[in-house]
């Protein structure tokens, strides 16, 4: 559990990709996407490429816009030729619009959830769901999905979308990634949600900053000095796009969409969460209004 809260924190600090041509990969043939991959991985970069061409797809008859993304598909022996990012496994969207996810099994990915320190009833859920054929535990259907949460990213950075505030970036992109998976891909609900609900559930007393206040304000230093305190930031928008799909449907995320658009100047909290309130739902702005109250002591 701790790997990911250091990791997807330190994403944010390593956006910057190898300025060199794709050369030495392959061009994936009959994609939507513009697709690299690493030799060997063809079946691995059609899978990945399909479903963001479907996600792109999805979205773009939702709101009518698709943004431009490029997509690597790299084994590790290609990771640190094509990214700066220094984990191998964790899918990122990078500022020259590309989209870069692993293409084989890893140690970050098997280095999650020890199985042993969960309880009875949830150690068997983290097998059914994460589980592998050699009975040894993988979160790469997880992070797979992630890349959906970091295309969203692309969406609202080329969409021009007034964000208002950091964590509004990152819980747009997991309503973006819930509402698709809950649309088109239900069956993969347990591998979204598991996890984030199993590190929500565990409470706050190893945290120390906790409020939507505290992460606007020490963004920076809570990513490169609090990483699991991060992770329990993004954990908890994870469960709350959940619980956002739940009450309003996909509808929820067009409103969403229109409202950060249609909004250029930004807000202080109380006209933010009046917005939220009038124009996109009470469940995003219970978000802003109930983050507190809802916190699992």
């Amino acid at each position: 559990m701790k790997s990911y809260f250091l990791f997807c924190s330190s994403m944010f600090f390593f956006f910057v990709s190898h300025s060199q041509a794709y050369d030495k990969l392959n061009v994936l043939q009959g994609s939507g996407i513009t697709t690299y991959f690493s030799k060997s991985y063809d079946q691995r970069a059609k899978q990945i490429a399909t479903r963001i061409e479907n996600v792109m797809t999805y979205y773009n008859g939702l709101i009518t816009f698709k943004p431009s993304v490029s997509l690597l598909i790299l084994s590790k022996a290609d990771w640190s030729n094509y990214t700066k990012f220094p984990v191998y496994g964790m899918p990122h969207y990078n500022n020259d619009a590309t989209l870069i996810v692993a293409a084989e099994d890893n140690e970050f990915w098997r280095s999650f959830l020890s199985v042993k320190d969960l309880p009875e009833e949830v150690r068997k859920q983290v097998k059914q769901v994460y589980g592998l054929q050699d009975s040894s535990v993988s979160m790469q259907a997880f992070f797979d999905l992630l890349a959906i949460h970091e295309l969203g990213h692309a969406f609202h950075g080329q969409g021009k979308l007034q964000i208002q505030r950091k964590w509004m970036g990152e819980l747009f992109c997991n309503i973006l990634l819930h509402t698709y998976i809950a649309e088109k891909e239900p069956g993969q609900l347990p591998v979204l949600t598991l996890f984030p609900r199993i590190v929500v559930s565990g409470g706050v007393k190893n945290y120390k900053y906790t409020g939507l206040q505290e992460l606007e304000e020490k963004y920076a230093e809570i990513g490169q000095q609090h990483p699991q305190n991060y992770g329990w930031y993004q954990c908890r928008w994870h469960a709350a796009a959940a619980a956002i799909y739940d009450a309003d449907g996909k509808a929820v995320f067009q409103r969403l969409w229109t409202t950060l658009q249609t909004q250029q100047v930004k807000l202080d909290d109380a006209s933010l969460a009046e917005l939220l309130q009038t124009k996109v739902g009470k469940t995003v702005a219970d978000v802003l209004l109930r983050w507190e109250i809802d916190m699992v002591r």
